[in-house]
């Protein structure tokens, strides 16, 4: 058996982990040849690979990043791309089967290609933990503890100055990143993308907390869309896929609380070093697990499937059903957590 594996769409902690995994079990138990595409579907369109050895993967569960690197390659209108032209390529270079290890674009193209017959199966990446299916995703745990431990540090540097602190966080069209960033850090309130709030309400909160003697901690979702307003803020373009740049709504917020309350306002964008460095244990576990799941697909050939969390149990489920719908912020959650806002 032949199996390879690639890694595609933004970098994530525990993508490594992942991929050692793989290696391990697939040599290990099924004397396997594991092969690495190179930059995501890309390498897979080109047949740009590698072969992965034991020694290749040695200490990778605690590395950040990918050694496969990465794109955000379409598969499907890429040059040489298509379900047909994969198909054959991997008969000829006597690809059994892939794993292609990323978010809900990876795992849509994934899905796409597996229902016109080509052999792959999913594992799924993504700090947003946006993806249906599973509970939880490997990279969300250690995007939270990296923004936690950065509000943390805001919180000191804002009571020295009595200011109101903006935290803007990664997460595109899902709030979860700054929903439990957010009620970690103990933050006055949290705004995403699900959930629209006025300006006026916005600073209600920030005057409450600063009445008090407190320094005000807002914590805000990239993609989040103030009320009144058609889109997100970007203030950066657009990307090469034609989506907009996000990143602005922090500092657009901080202005306008400034000028609504008359208090001093700094804003902080945390960025991609949410995404970068060592995976938390949790990761590492998790991502190790669903490395040796999808091993285990591919070897009982269950082609369009996805590993999932489940509780505390890796389970599989159709890629279909994965990207049906985006995993959005419940309002019950939201709720939980608005009861702390202005506290």
């Amino acid at each position: 058996m032949r199996i390879g594996l690639m890694t595609s769409g933004g970098d994530c902690p525990g993508l490594n982990a992942v991929i050692r995994a793989a290696v391990l079990k697939g040599i290990k138990e099924y004397d396997a040849e594991i092969v690495g595409f190179k930059d995501g579907w890309r390498g897979v369109v080109e047949m740009d690979y590698v072969p992965l050895s034991r020694a290749d993967v040695r200490g990778l569960a605690g590395s950040g990043g990918t050694i496969l690197g990465t794109s955000r390659t379409n598969p499907v209108t890429h040059p040489g791309g298509g379900a047909e032209n994969m198909i054959a390529n991997f008969a000829e270079h006597g690809i059994d089967g892939l794993i292609a290890i990323g978010g809900e674009g990876t795992m849509s193209g994934a899905n796409e290609l597996a229902e016109a017959g080509v052999p792959v199966v999913g594992v799924p990446k993504t700090i947003d933990n946006d993806l249906d299916g599973t509970d939880y995703t490997f990279g969300f745990d250690t995007a939270v503890a990296i923004a936690t431990d950065a509000m943390d540090r805001l919180r000191t540097t804002g009571d020295s100055h009595h200011r109101c602190m903006v935290a803007e966080v990664m997460g595109r069209h899902v709030g979860w990143i700054a929903l439990h960033s957010g009620m970690s850090a103990g933050a006055h309130a949290i705004l995403i993308p699900e959930q629209p709030e006025s300006m006026q309400q916005v600073c209600d909160w920030v005057r409450q907390v600063h009445e008090r003697g407190r320094s005000p901690l807002v914590v805000v979702a990239e993609g989040y869309i103030p009320q009144g307003h058609d889109g997100p803020i970007a203030i950066r373009g657009k990307q090469a896929d034609g989506r907009p740049r996000l990143g602005g709504i922090g500092e657009w917020l901080a202005e306008q609380i400034e000028e609504m309350t008359g208090i001093e306002t700094r804003n902080t964008t945390l960025g991609h070093i949410q995404r970068g460095g060592a995976p938390t244990g949790f990761d590492r576990v998790l991502a190790t697990r669903c490395g040796m799941h999808a091993v285990q697909l591919c070897a009982d050939k269950h082609w369009g499937q996805m590993t999932a969390l489940r509780g505390t149990e890796i389970e599989h489920v159709s890629l279909s059903e994965a990207t049906h719908t985006l995993k959005t912020v419940p309002l019950h959650r939201y709720e939980e957590a608005k009861v702390l806002f202005g506290r």
